[in-house]
């Protein structure tokens, strides 16, 4: 059998052409800025991204059925401000049960969309473009122009402060389930079969209307979580908390080689795109790079990305017919 080259080798696999990516960007970024590779610096670089990384697993769910969801920020300016509230009016401060608060509200936000795409037969984007509006409304009726500050979340603020474990243990714990979920369990398989083909996934047995509304409820969860996570965070509650991220949770997926058409995707490879745009936030500004420039750097890298992964796919494409030939 002839040997594969060493190019084929890394263009055969979407993930480790993201590591490779991922080494070349670490390097470069080292040497303009020497300081950058320390344990400080990682440890902010996952807690300052958290959020993104969170949601991005519930956008690859959402991405893999070929729908997509911009109305998750909106979700967790929802959930966050409601979590500030109860506590800065003194109604509840117990941090599980916060938690458990804002993953409902993200669940049944979530549901909606879903059921709205899946049932209505709208399109993902133009229906979660009006929840996008609809609950940032709400975060903002809700608020009735106040704001919960550090004093009010002060206790609370202590699960994601600075040196605190919790936004790593809520990562960690996120990413092995649903690692475990789409790899081994049926209703990962589902979700990728319905990605794949609706129709075929309908003969098959598959509930497509019911895996459709299940992955956008899913996205809907991590984003209220994502909502309670970032009060903790930040020390404050603000109905434009996260204003605009929900591009940088797509960019993360887009990245990681999520289609967006549907059907293709890994946990692992999310991790990844998460990874390369959390660096690029952190690393832009540390090698002296002007705001005013950042955003079209951060594309142009982004663009890379998403081209060397276009390339890699159409290998892998390339490589499953010429087995098949054979």
């Amino acid at each position: 059998m002839k040997e594969k080259s060493l190019w084929k080798k890394i263009t055969g696999s979407r993930e480790v052409s993201l590591v490779i990516v991922l080494i070349v960007l670490l390097a470069a970024v080292q040497t303009l800025s020497p300081s950058f590779l320390t344990a400080t610096n990682i440890a902010q670089i996952f807690r300052n991204n958290a959020l993104t990384m969170l949601m991005a697993l519930g956008m690859l769910c959402v991405m893999l059925t070929g729908g997509i969801d911009i109305s998750i920020t909106s979700t967790l300016a929802f959930s966050g401000m409601t979590i500030g509230l109860l506590q800065k009016y003194d109604i509840l401060h117990n941090t599980f049960l916060l938690f458990l608060i804002g993953a409902v509200i993200g669940l049944i936000c979530g549901s909606i969309n879903g059921m709205i795409v899946a049932k209505g037969k709208v399109a993902p984007i133009i229906c979660t473009m009006g929840f996008m509006y609809i609950w940032r409304g709400m975060a903002y009726v809700i608020s009735n122009n106040a704001w919960a500050s550090g004093q009010d979340v002060a206790g609370f603020s202590d699960f994601g402060k600075d040196g605190a474990i919790g936004p790593y243990i809520i990562l960690i714990i996120a990413y092995i389930i649903f690692f475990v979920v789409m790899k081994w369990t049926k209703f990962g398989r589902q979700i990728y079969a319905v990605g794949s083909n609706k129709e075929a996934a309908a003969i098959s047995g598959i509930n497509v209307k019911k895996t459709i509304t299940s992955v956008y409820a899913i996205m809907g969860m991590l984003a209220g979580l994502a909502g309670v996570l970032s009060v903790s965070i930040y020390a404050s509650a603000q109905p434009n908390m996260q204003y605009g991220k929900e591009m940088d949770v797509i960019a993360a997926c887009v990245i990681g080689g999520v289609s967006m058409s549907g059907g293709r995707g890994t946990v692992v490879g999310t991790f990844l795109g998460a990874l390369i745009i959390a660096i690029i936030a952190k690393a832009l500004p540390l090698v002296g790079i002007s705001s005013i420039a950042q955003n079209f750097v951060k594309g142009v890298i982004i663009l890379a990305v998403v081209v060397l992964n276009v390339i890699t796919q159409r290998t892998m494409d390339k490589q499953n017919l010429s087995r098949r030939e054979i």
